[in-house]
Order: structure tokens, then C-alpha cells, then sequence
């Protein structure tokens, strides 16, 4: 299916209603194993990026989500608003001047967006971190057609996944094997991300 400009500005404004509802839970998480305060930055963050995507009159996905790409590393505070805001940026880059996505362009942004936060974040899949959820997201859109509740399931089975690794990367691998047994606060908000890119695709089909 396409993904119009129209999905990815839903899948802002319902990236953020579902930060603001779980925002004590990803503090929670992140009391565990960080600093804390991952589900108050994420939720600051992605209300002013869901306010400037509804207010937008832009077409250009690309520049749509450069701007939030711009707005998250600026809002959000700790490691999150630079992994956040660079792959929101990457990914823009490959979107520049469509107004719909098929499936293999979105899939080569979201490559991107994947490249990126290894890049930024000096990690890799497997490490305890939110690459946990991109990676297999980024896996099964690459190879699949884009069924909304497909998406949503992947993402979440891979957040799960998270409670039993060890930390390798962040503030995290400092608790070492203490880091087991608790799931990873950014492979959360990364559930929560594409758990709103299912539902604004599920909109659309509606």
C-alpha cells in the first residue's frame, strides 16, 4: 500500500498520544537500568512534533519528517533525542520530495533511519537497545507486505525480547548482568513508535 502524507502525519500525532499515555511506564523502565527519565523526554518531545506535523500544510514527506526529525533532537533530553531525531532524519533524507511512499521507498528510509542510530549510537541489534525493534521491524517490511497488525506484533514480540539480554551499550551496560530481566526503555518507545505507525496505516484503510 502507499503511504501518504497524510499517514505519517497521523503516525506523529499517534506516536505522541501513545508517549503521553505510557510516559510513566517508560520512566519506570528507565528508573531500572538509566536515568529515568526516558518516558518524560520522549513524551516532550513528541508533542511538539505532533503539534507542528498538525498544524503543517507541508506535502513533502520528507520535509515533514525533517522537521520532526529537527524538533526531537532539540526536545528531548539524554542519548533518545539524537537517536530519535537522527533517524527521523535519515529517513527524511530518503523521502525528500514524495508525497506517498510504496513500501520499498518507506523500506529504504527506514534502512536509513536503522543505519543511523548504529551509527550515532555506536551499537548493533542484540545489544540491549532500541536497535532491538528497528532491526526486526526494518527486517520484516523489507521482506513482507505492510499489514498494519503484522507490524505492531513484530515490534512488539521484539520489545520482549529485550527482558532477557544484557546490556552492552548506554547507561544500561553499566548494571551488567543486573540489566537482565528488565526490558529496554528505548526498544519500549520503539514498540510504542511503530505500534502508531500500525494504527495511522490501519486509518488509512479504513
Amino acid at each position: 500500500m502507499e503511504l501518504t502524507t497524510n499517514v505519517m502525519k497521523y503516525w506523529l500525532v499517534t506516536a505522541d498520544e501513545k508517549m503521553q499515555t505510557h510516559k510513566e511506564y517508560l520512566s519506570e523502565l528507565d528508573q531500572a537500568i538509566g536515568d529515568g527519565d526516558h518516558g518524560h523526554n520522549m513524551a516532550r518531545g513528541f508533542q511538539v512534533a505532533a503539534e507542528n506535523a498538525k498544524e503543517s500544510t507541508e506535502e513533502d514527506i520528507g520535509a515533514l519528517m525533517k522537521a520532526a526529525a529537527m524538533t526531537l533532537i532539540s526536545k528531548v533530553g539524554g542519548a533518545s533525542g539524537p537517536l530519535y531525531g537522527t533517524a527521523f532524519l535519515k529517513a527524511s533524507d530518503k523521502w525528500k520530495g514524495k508525497t506517498s511512499l510504496s513500501k520499498d521507498e518507506f523500506a529504504e528510509g527506514l534502512e536509513a533511519a536503522v543505519e543511523g542510530i548504529k551509527t550515532r549510537g555506536k551499537a548493533e541489534a542484540g545489544s540491549k537497545t532500541m536497535l532491538d525493534v528497528w532491526t526486526p521491524v526494518l527486517d520484516y517490511v523489507q521482506h513482507h507486505d505492510i499489514a498494519a497488525p503484522d507490524v505492531s506484533a513484530k515490534a512488539k514480540e521484539s520489545m520482549e525480547q529485550t527482558e532477557s539480554m544484557k546490556a552492552e551499550k548506554g547507561r544500561a551496560s553499566y548494571y551488567g548482568e543486573e540489566s537482565i530481566s528488565h526490558i529496554d526503555p528505548g526498544a519500549y518507545s520503539s514498540y510504542l513508535l511503530f505500534e502508531a505507525l500500525a494504527e495511522a496505516l490501519d486509518k488509512e484503510e479504513a
